[in-house]
Parts: C-alpha cells; structure tokens; sequence
C-alpha cells in the first residue's frame, strides 16, 4: 500500500496541542502535590498539635453511634464481657476519604455508647490491629490516607490503652515490625504475634510474610525469621489469624503479582490456603483441607468461638458478560473445628412447622429417599413422581410470589431508564436490607467488617459493600447466639451514608480527551455514535441499584415498564449476584424441584444440621431436608423470575444482535484493592 499523505501543518498542530495539554496536566499534577488537603506530613503535625492542648480524659455519657466505617477494630473489654471497644476506621463518600482516631465503648446490655476523649491519643488510621490482654488495649501498626486517596502514611507505632483509666501511652521499644497496614495481631499466653501486612509506596504495593513477636512480660520485640529449606507462608495481607490451645492458624489473604511479561500489569491472587504455627518451635506447617471449605474470597472475618472458627462474608469476583467483573458480597457463615481440622457450612436452625400436613408431606419425602447415615456423598433413590411434594411446591411458589409482590417495599421502580424513583440515598440504603425475604433478619454480604465473641455471642460490626461504582460503608450492628444458632438480632440498623459524586476527574479527563483525539482521526463519526450508545446504557444502568427478590417478582407480574435489552442483562447478573446464586451447594437451578435439589445438595444440609443437633440416621435426614426445604422456599420464585427474563433475553438476541462498542469491549473493569 502506498503511503498516506499527510494535510499540511496538521501534524504539527496536533503535536503542539499534546505538548501543551501534558504541560498543563503535569501542572495540576504539581499544584495537587502542593495543596494543604493532601499534605498528609501537615495534616498529621495539625492533628498533634490539637492533640497536644487536651489536658484530661472526658468521657461523654450515651452519644449517637458511631459514623459508618470500616478498617476499624472491635474488641471484647477483658474486663466486662458485655462490652465492646470500637477504634479508628475510615470512610469513603465517594470524594474524600475521611480517618477517624476516636474511641468508643458500646454496653450491650444498655445499647448505649461512650465516646472517650485522652491526651496523647494516637493519631487517627485504619487497617490496625488491636489486642486486649488483662486491663489493656494494645494497637499497632495501620495507615492514614489523604483526602483525595493519593498519598499513604503507614504506621509502626505501638499503644497501649488502659482500659480501667481511658489513658493512653506508647511503646518505644527496639526491633518493632516496619510501617505496615492489612497485617494481623494475635495474642498467645503473654505474647502479641504480627504477621505480614502491606506497605503501599506509591508506585508498588509490597507485601510482607515476616513473623514478630512481642513478650508483654519482658517488654522487648523479636523477629522470627525463617531456616533455610523450611515451610513458609507466602507474603500477603487481608489475612485471618487465629488461636487455639498451643496452635496459631492463618487463613487466606491477597497479595499482587507483577506479571512477567513486557506490560509488568499487576494481578491480584486471592489466598486459600491454611498454614498452622507451632508457637514453642515457631515452624509453619501446612493444613490440609476437609469437609466442605468455603470458596476461594478476599476481605471475609473470623473469630474463635469454643473448638471452632467462624468465618463470615468476603467478597468473590465474577467475570460477567462484556468482560466486566462484578463483585458478589457474601454473608455466608462457615465454621472450622479446631480439633478435627474439618470445614463445615453454619446454617441457621429451621422453625419447626406447625401445620400437620405440612409435616406429613415432608416425613413422607424425606422417608422415601435411601439414605446412608454418615455423612458422606450419597446415593438417592426416590420416585420422580411425588403428586404430594410437587403440589406443595407448585402452591408455596405462587403463593410467596403473590405474597412478596404485595408486601415488599422495592427499592426501584422500573422505568424508562432515564431516572429512578427515589432518590439515590434511598436506593443506597435500601440495598442493606436483611435478606431476600422480609421476615428473615441477616446481615448482608460485606467486607472488612469487625468480628468479636464475648460467651456464646457473635457481633459483627459495620463493614463496606459496593452497589455498581458506589461504595456503601456500614455502620450496623448484629448479633447471634452461636450455642442456638436460631436468628440474627439487629441491634443497630444500618443509617444512611450520603456518596457524593466526586468533580470530573482531570486526569481521566486528558486521558478521554487524547483518545477521542486519535478517535477522531480514525474513526471519524462513528466515535460520537458509540459514545451515544454508551451514554444511554450509562443512563439506563444508573436508575437501578440493588435488586432483591421482589424486584423480579414485580418485572414478572407487570409492575413497571418494560425493559431495554442492555437493562434487562444488568438486572439479570445484579439479581444473581445479590442473592449469592453462584453457590451451587445452596442454590437450587431454574427448574430443579424440592426432591432433586436435596438430592444433589443432601450432603451439604446434612453437614450443617449435624452441628445443631448431633443427630444421626433418618433424624438427620430430616434435619437436612428442614434446611434445604427453608433455602429453597426462599429462592423458588426468584430462580423462576430468572428463568423467564433469561428466556426472553435469548429470544430477543436471536432476533437482533445489538451493536456492540468497540469502546466498550476495551475496556475491562478490573478491581485494583489492597485488600486491609
């Protein structure tokens, strides 16, 4: 091919106009680099001098409840069971990021909070850990963002609050771990143990898998390094690190790779693997896996309650359609005996029924299935037809769908796309509701929330999820009886956080500009066109946010308008997402009826109804198919929805296909957090 001629003068404009806007860019970049709000080494001197004019400890009696926030710590006061010490956080609106240094101590048994004010406090951050030995709170480590995200101050710091005086005093003391944030701090006997964490220096992220320990007897740091050829965790942060008698286990985290190739892109690799430490020799060894672990998710809690571990939420990455990730918060429980080394999912107990009939039908279907005892993988053998069972499934579907549809409160009403009906906060905040029925209270799926067991109960603290690009921070408080395991208590519902929409960003901006630039010399008109359609779906995917079962129970039933194509798919994985049907072990497939989705899952229901009741043989079967029974009644009409829109998503794309973006498949939007 012949070589292009180029228009006169044009080469030249466009490489002066380049020149020019990189200057101009390079100039916001310097001028940011200069303002007050982002100087962290100021910000931090401002907090210390404010610091340095309190001269008592005021404590305030029965104050409001904390701001929503996450990357805080909760802790159980040693001294009083029923009550919990919350310290620092931070928050997001979605403009600035905000890090909080206050102290608060929560009585259960009141429901009230004390707001505790000290000289000499540590300054304000997030990602810490906390310990709390006899009377007091030790805290090391964490980091302190500037406003705008663009600059980190990670700590080495070391405290110790005095819980019976609300007095502050840090430790200096030799051979302290490096500035570091995301690690984990456990407490064994008279000794705090640290492990691994992130430093984040602004053009890497560097993960550490180094081991200190500190004698709270001899006051002095150690490090423990490891011998040559012996078994080592990986770097990482995020992690959970946990005690029983004389063995320390570490479970999960998240760390970045450096690809090897040319790009040098960065990938991030979600841990699950568990290691154990032997506190008396100090060597790791890896645990096997057994029973049913939970999947593979970054940012989940855990805590020790008597012989087992309980773990809930994280977060789990889906690739979706059009190469865009989605993230599925999770508000699983899953538990880890300590003794057997063995996973087992924790499902809450089933009501018993009350109606005979209902009894009948469910003692009949259970008996008909040829069941081993153990718990194991098992073989059904059971008649396909069942006039009793599919009668009853056939009935409760319509009547729970009836029944959703009048009595739930939706979060959006379905429109043209170009607006909702409420207003954004509302959506936000309705997206924390408890579950996907309105009489069953449950968290909902979260990450980095606060996890403590003082006796028999669980409290789960706050904590943040994502509704599309908004970041929803939590500041709600749960509890659960983990002897029973029978309901979830709110005692602090979830209050409303206003998300800002952060001014254009500039440097996005010159990006969009350079390349509708080369946009214009390549493609001409059609740029604007595909940006047009951008714009629309961009519209059209702003009026919804969190969708939950009634919301598809009303598409179904004819409340609201009919949807566009684009709105349709983005309603269909943000249904899927919010009610975790990626789990396959809980979740039953479009059109599986009661007996086969027990059949397929029975092992599953009967590992988590032996932790309630110890039972064995056909009580246990019973138990079983109680929970199955419960978690299908619950999603039946949802799954049903699902079936259609995807039915009817399929016949429209066989009629047309639409016109794709080339834009659009470019640019896949991929997650880039250290996860704390």
């Amino acid at each position: 091919m012949g070589k292009k001629t180029k228009k006169p003068g044009k080469g030249k404009e466009k490489t002066e106009k380049k020149t020019a806007k990189a200057e101009e860019k390079r100039a916001r970049r310097e001028s940011k680099k200069l303002s007050p709000e982002d100087d962290i080494d100021a910000i931090l001197l401002n907090i210390q001098k404010e610091e340095a004019k309190k001269k008592e400890i005021h404590v305030e009696e029965n104050v409001p409840a904390p701001s929503p926030r996450s990357n805080c710590s909760l802790s159980i006061n040693p001294l009083k069971e029923t009550e919990l010490v919350l310290y620092g956080g931070e928050f997001y609106n979605g403009s600035k990021t905000f890090v909080y240094g206050d102290l608060y101590r929560y009585d259960v048994e009141k429901q009230e909070w004390k707001l505790i004010s000290s000289p000499n406090s540590p300054p304000p951050r997030s990602a810490h850990q906390a310990v709390a030995w006899k009377n007091y709170l030790y805290i090391f480590g964490g980091e302190f963002t500037s406003p705008n995200q663009e600059r980190f101050h990670h700590y080495k710091d070391f405290w110790a609050l005095d819980l019976k005086t609300n007095q502050w005093e840090q430790l200096n003391y030799k051979g302290c771990p490096s500035p570091r944030s995301g690690h984990r701090m456990i407490l064994y006997k008279h000794k705090i143990i640290v492990f691994g964490g992130f430093y984040d220096t602004l053009r890497e992220v560097r993960y550490y898998n180094d081991l200190h320990v500190f004698d709270l007897d001899q006051y002095k740091w150690q490090e423990i390094k490891p011998t040559p050829g012996c078994m080592w965790p990986s770097a990482r942060s995020g992690f959970q690190f946990f005690v029983y008698q004389d063995e320390i286990y570490l479970y999960g985290g998240y760390s970045k790779e450096v690809s090897s190739d040319k790009s040098g892109s960065e990938k991030g690799n979600v841990h699950s693997d568990m290691w154990s430490l032997d506190p008396k020799t100090w060597e790791w060894n890896k645990v096997k896996k057994s029973g049913m672990p939970p999947g593979a998710r970054a940012g989940f809690s855990m805590c020790i309650h008597k012989k087992r571990a309980i773990l809930f939420g994280g977060v789990v990455d889906m690739e979706m359609e059009g190469d865009v990730m989605m993230s599925l918060f999770l508000n699983e429980l899953y538990g880890f005996q300590l003794d057997t080394h063995r996973w087992y999912p924790l499902e809450l107990r089933k009501e018993k029924s009350t109606k005979p009939k209902q009894k009948q039908v469910l003692d009949e279907q259970v008996e008909s299935m040829d069941l081993d005892s153990k718990i194991s993988p098992m073989e059904v053998d059971a008649d396909d037809e069942d006039e009793d069972l599919d009668y009853e499934e056939d009935t409760s579907t319509k009547s729970n769908i009836k029944k959703m549809s009048l009595n739930m409160k939706r979060n959006v009403t379905i429109d043209d796309g170009n607006e909702a009906s409420r207003s954004e906060t509302s959506s936000r905040s309705s997206a924390v509701q408890h579950s996907a029925s309105s009489d069953v209270v449950k968290p909902c799926g979260r990450i980095n929330s606060c996890m403590a067991v003082a006796k028999d109960t669980l409290y789960i603290y706050g904590g943040m999820m994502e509704i599309r690009d908004q970041e929803l921070t939590l500041d709600d408080l749960y509890v659960l009886n983990l002897s029973k395991l029978d309901e979830w208590k709110c005692i602090i519902p979830a209050s409303e956080s206003e998300w800002v929409e952060a001014s254009d960003n500039e440097d996005d901006e010159d990006e969009d500009e350079d390349d509708s630039d080369n946009e214009e010399c390549e493609s001409g008109d059609d740029s604007d066109e595909e940006t047009d359609e951008e714009d629309d779906a961009e519209a059209n995917n702003g009026a919804s946010t969190s969708l939950e079962t009634g919301d598809a129970v009303a598409i179904i039933r004819g409340e609201g308008k009919t949807l566009r194509r684009k709105e349709k798919r983005a309603r269909i994985e943000q249904i899927r997402a919010s009610l975790g049907l990626s789990d396959a072990q809980r979740t039953p497939v479009p059109g599986e009826s009661l007996k086969d989705f027990y059949k397929r899952t029975n092992m599953y229901w009967q590992m988590a109804a032996y932790e309630h009741t110890q039972h064995t043989g056909k009580e246990l079967r019973k138990d079983g198919f109680d929970l199955a029974e419960c978690r299908y009644k619950e999603l039946k009409p949802i799954l049903d929805e699902l079936a259609i829109l995807e039915a009817e998503q399929k016949a429209e794309e066989a009629e047309g296909p639409e016109k794709s973006s080339a834009k659009m498949r470019g640019n896949k939007k991929t997650k880039n957090v250290a996860f704390k």
